[in-house]
This record gives C-alpha cells, sequence and structure tokens, in this order.
C-alpha cells in the first residue's frame, strides 16, 4: 500500500489504500520505512508524502486487530517509533501534503515530517475518545507544547477535530490552502527545496530537532503513551471500544476496569 518514485532528486512517498483510507497496520509500517530507506539510498534532496484519495491516514488499522490479544506497545514502540525517528532525521527537507483525516498514527507521520501543508477543511484531533485508548505517536507532546494543556485535554475527551485552518492558526502546521490547490502548493514548494543548498537545510534541521526534542520530549513521550496504551488494553473499555469500531456502533463504556 506504500508507493515510492523517485525523479529529479525528490522522492514521492504515497499512503495508497484510500479503501480503507490509508490506515495503516504494521505491515504497511514496515513498507514505508524500507520506502524511506530506499529514498535515502538513492540521495535525494526532498521527499514529498502523501495520501492517496479523500484522507491522509485515519491512523492505525484495527480492522483485524483482536483487542484481547493486541500488542499495542509492540506497534507503537518496536514499529512506530523506529519510523518516526527514521522520518524525523531523513538527511533531506520532508515536506507532507495533508487532506481530509489526519488522525493518530496519521497525526505521527506529520510529527516526524519537517514541513506540513494541510488543505484548509482537513479534519485534525484525537479519535481514541470512542476507542478506550489514549492519543498516541507523540500527539500528547505536540498538543501540549502547541496548544497548552487545557485545549489538549478539551480535544482528547470531547473527540472534536481541528480544521486544518484552526490547526495552523494554533501553531501545528506550517500552512493552510485550499483543498483543490494542496497538491501544486506543496509539489511547487519540494521542487524548489530540491534545488536548494541540501547540506545547509540538513545542518538547521538537526538543530531544530535538537531545540524540539529537548522542549517536547517527544521520543520520551510516545514511549510512555505507548506504555500507557499497553496497559489499557487489559481494561473492558479497550475491549469494547475496539469491539465497537469494528461493528461499526457506538461504544458502550462502564470506566471500570
Amino acid at each position: 500500500m506504500i508507493d515510492l518514485a523517485i525523479e529529479d532528486d525528490i522522492a514521492r512517498v504515497v499512503l495508497n489504500a484510500p479503501e480503507k483510507r490509508n490506515s495503516l497496520d504494521l505491515g504497511a509500517l514496515q513498507e514505508l520505512a524500507a520506502a524511506y530507506t530506499e529514498a535515502e539510498a538513492a540521495g535525494v534532496r526532498a521527499l514529498l508524502l502523501t495520501g492517496e484519495g479523500s484522507v491522509f491516514c485515519a491512523g492505525r488499522d484495527i480492522s483485524a486487530v483482536d483487542p484481547a490479544t493486541d500488542d499495542a506497545e509492540g506497534y507503537l514502540t518496536g514499529t512506530l517509533l523506529p519510523l518516526m525517528q527514521q522520518m524525523s532525521s531523513f538527511p533531506a527537507p520532508t515536506f507532507a501534503a495533508v487532506q481530509g483525516a489526519c488522525l493518530g498514527v496519521g497525526l505521527g507521520l506529520t510529527i516526524a515530517t519537517d514541513v506540513v501543508y494541510v488543505a484548509q477543511d482537513a479534519k485534525i484531533g484525537s479519535p481514541f475518545a470512542a476507542l478506550g485508548a489514549i492519543l498516541d505517536s507523540g500527539g500528547h507532546a505536540l498538543f501540549t507544547e502547541r496548544l497548552g494543556a487545557h485545549r489538549t485535554l478539551d480535544l482528547i475527551y470531547t473527540g472534536e477535530m481541528m480544521s486544518g485552518t484552526e490547526a495552523v492558526t494554533a501553531g501545528l502546521f506550517s500552512r493552510a490552502v485550499p483543498a483543490e490547490e494542496l497538491l501544486p502548493f506543496t509539489e511547487e514548494r519540494v521542487a524548489k527545496a530540491a534545488r536548494g543548498a541540501t547540506q545547509s537545510f540538513v545542518a538547521s534541521k538537526r538543530l531544530v530537532a535538537q531545540v524540539r526534542d529537548e522542549r517536547a520530549g517527544l521520543w520520551d513521550s510516545i514511549a510512555s503513551e505507548s506504555a500507557v496504551q499497553a496497559a489499557l488494553t487489559a481494561t473492558a473499555d479497550y475491549r469494547e471500544g475496539f469491539k465497537a469500531f469494528q461493528e461499526k456502533r457506538k461504544p458502550t463504556f462502564t470506566g471500570r476496569d
């Protein structure tokens, strides 16, 4: 489901499973890591990450997950965290064009990307209120740093979404543009970066990453989220949330273990 094309010193990585809203299972994360490895080996000077269809990424693919045996920590810490670190340290400028929903793991992919442009009507947030799980993929660090504690917990408790415009105004991403202009807008800037002084860009990228990790503790936060997510898999609400999602019904939570 991950497509890679390399042309003119630019790698284009596409999440290509629009029939399931580009949600990512373990195999897809491994494919994505392999695509970044191949792009790095090719020596590209810029990378563009996109999602095919009307949605960038709806998060983790849990359609076939059994909540009774779910290894959430293995998925998050064993595969997602190394992938995000690989994406974040990619030795060239990276860009993402985000349309539609950007949730959960999809949000994590944007956290690990240098520059993120979003459609004005994109949907950003934490859908985990309906799953009996927690916001993961670095969302706690990003939201708390940019939005503050009150707004972060408001989004988590309510499950409400921010538009792309609201997310940019709050400082989550770089720019919001009309949906129909998003891809050409992003491609133009990717091409410009690919013609630029790549080594100086990478030097700045490393300095920004150093400051960011010192302020937000991003990688430590993801590891902590993963441990909490693993503990929640033992709760009745977690199992109910997953089953309700798979059965396309509203969950009935008890709020107890």
